[in-house]
């Protein structure tokens, strides 16, 4: 069979698969009035894609604020610095975008209210208070969500902000040049604090971050989030978890005790003592803005968000919605979820426009594949985590490698941990999550396009990607955790993961560390006993044959050839999933320590050894 045979059998399959008309209309002369509400990512998309289907069609787009198409993420970095210039925060201007896409690019114009059944607008123009309206054919909503600001006491206390937009930005600005601020403190541990954390330590500020839950980022995992603490730590950020915000009080507060009072408040979160600011980052989280939908009577989901059907239709019709304001499919456990990404909301936007134009293509959902950088490491996530797997009751197994990111022998080689979750029946890929100086991205891009394929970790010991030293290793970390996950799969070896540990050892489990005493010596699990691997077949009598053994050594691999020599001679043995390395995070991180990442088992980076 020729490639352009294969091809066209396999458009043919997905066609069928979705069962939909995947051929948008010919819309030469097909004109329609489109409105949107809301621009940046999903608005901009949709308005764009709808005059490349339509030449003839009138295209609005109404944004309240005063820019219609910027880069939203890039907003910590202007104020770090590392962007320089708020002109490269512009991705377009509505002049630019009137001249080339003939679009009717209205700035400062609020949609107040919408009448479904006329099939008109209400729009206030903020500069003027003009309140008018505008019919539509068909109307999308890209409203976006607005910033979480709880209901505390001294939430409207000056110094207290937000970062969502430029305008958020030009206050924030405003805020630095008149109060010259040197403490501050970020509410919240999500990616906006995180990475506001470290633009403002960049600044040189004495940062302080808060969050009410005992990790950062709740999308991984808690030994995976441990390694971002001891980072953010290593630079100097105070990290306070555990400690919701209960309050803000004036500087005034403590004047009496405290001679250097802050510039915009004293914090009160949890059971922790009063902390100076002089200024405040609300990085809480987002919440959908369905307010208009609402009001004019569309279904808002059990989440929150506006609810849409597969093509992205709302319960109205000829009224649609994307972006972070609804409610998408998340894949992986068959829900409704909320997630706020500007990749899936400019494909919807695509989406919407292409449907209004008879295509009918069905949104398959978002499996939430996101990156940070937090300093000199990389964090990367994609899919489900142990938490959400766990309450949608689906059967998991998970394991951890700590390979490095490129051939050991090449200078430069760091470090990287991955973690991949499976089903514990099928194989099938649940979600996966990175942390490294280099190479996470292409390793989350990997998987993430391995989900989305239906791949499974058998797959992933199977896919031949591009090798060479200053890049990967002959078994890239991808092999190394398909490799890994695929023996869990066949039985051939049996695991236990970081937090059964301690119960496991107060339980009478013989804990066999199998690493050399050198490595003991800077660190080990309590209650363990070590046998270096190359000595435990002339060892074997030291172990107890009436109990059950928990191996473990730096990272995995050696517990594991462990593993089966003492499967293989009748003793019951599980192996501990990362080794000390994993067990070793978390509770470096709760102690406020630090882990060294260059400390990896050597034959994981081998050339010579496999699993």
């Amino acid at each position: 069979m020729d490639l352009l045979t294969y091809f066209e059998e396999q458009h043919t399959y997905i066609e069928n698969l979705r069962g939909t008309d995947m051929k948008v209309n010919d819309s030469s002369t097909q004109t329609s009035k489109i409105v949107i509400v809301g621009g940046v990512a999903g608005g901009m998309s949709a308005a764009a894609r709808a005059r490349r289907l339509s030449e003839d069609s009138e295209i609005i787009v109404l944004e309240r604020s005063g820019y219609v198409s910027y880069a939203n993420c890039g907003l910590p970095y202007f104020l770090g610095g590392e962007i320089q210039s708020k002109d490269k925060l512009i991705v377009v201007t509505p002049e630019a975008l009137r001249n080339k896409l003939n679009l009717d690019i209205r700035v400062h114009n609020e949609v107040i209210a919408i009448d479904a059944h006329a099939k008109v607008v209400s729009v206030r123009e903020t500069t003027t208070e003009r309140v008018y309206q505008e019919s539509y054919d068909d109307l999308i909503l890209s409203v976006g969500a607005a910033p979480i600001r709880p209901v505390v006491p001294g939430i409207d206390l000056p110094g207290l902000f937000s970062l969502r937009s430029i305008e958020d930005v030009d206050d924030i600005q405003s805020w630095f040049k008149t109060q010259n601020p040197k403490r501050v403190v970020i509410a919240g541990g999500g990616f906006i604090g995180l990475e506001m954390a470290e633009q403002f330590v960049r600044k040189g500020l004495d940062v302080t971050l808060v969050d009410g839950k005992n990790q950062v980022l709740t999308p991984i995992d808690p030994e995976m989030a441990a390694l971002v603490q001891n980072e953010l730590r290593k630079h100097g950020v105070k990290v306070i978890l555990g400690s919701k915000i209960e309050g803000f009080h004036p500087p005034t507060h403590l004047a009496k005790t405290v001679c250097d009072a802050p510039k915009s408040c004293w914090v009160l979160a949890g059971e922790h003592e009063l902390m100076p600011a002089d200024l405040v980052i609300l990085g809480l989280g987002v919440r959908p803005e369905v307010k208009l939908a609402r009001e004019a009577g569309l279904t808002i989901g059990e989440r929150g968000g506006i609810h849409v059907d597969k093509y992205l239709q709302t319960s109205s019709p000829n009224i649609w919605a994307v972006g972070d304001a609804i409610e998408v499919h998340q894949p992986m456990n068959d829900s409704l979820t909320l997630i706020a990404l500007g990749g899936p909301a400019n494909r919807q936007g695509r989406l919407a426009a292409d449907n209004i134009f008879g295509a009918q293509r069905i949104y398959d959902g978002t499996i939430g594949t996101a990156i940070l950088r937090v300093f000199e490491l990389t964090v990367g996530c994609v899919g489900l985590n142990e938490s959400q797997l766990r309450s949608s009751n689906i059967p998991y197994e998970a394991i951890h490698v700590h390979p490095s990111n490129h051939a050991s022998y090449y200078p430069g080689a760091a470090r990287l941990d991955l973690k991949v979750l499976f089903h514990k029946e099928t194989g099938a890929l649940l979600g996966a999550q990175a942390i490294g100086k280099d190479g996470v991205d292409k390793r989350i891009d990997v998987i993430a396009t391995a989900i989305q394929a239906q791949m499974t970790i058998r797959d992933l010991s199977e896919l031949e990607l591009a090798y060479a030293p200053p890049y990967g290793s002959a078994k890239d970390p991808i092999n190394l955790a398909g490799m890994a996950g695929t023996n869990v799969l066949d039985g051939l070896c049996e695991q236990v993961q970081w937090y059964q540990v301690e119960s496991l050892g107060a339980g009478g489990v013989y804990l066999l560390d199998v690493r050399s005493p050198a490595e003991c010596e800077r660190g080990l699990i309590e209650r363990s006993q070590n046998i270096p691997l190359p000595e435990l077949r002339k060892r074997l009598s030291e172990i107890p044959e009436d109990r059950d053994i928990v191996a473990y050594c730096q990272s995995g691999q050696r517990s594991y050839m462990a593993y089966r020599m003492l499967k293989q001679k009748g003793f019951k043995v599980k192996n501990l999933s990362g080794g000390y390395l994993t067990w070793s995070s978390m509770s470096s991180s709760e102690k406020g320590g630090a882990v060294s990442r260059h400390d990896a088992d050597s034959e994981i980076t081998a050339p010579a050894l496999s699993r």
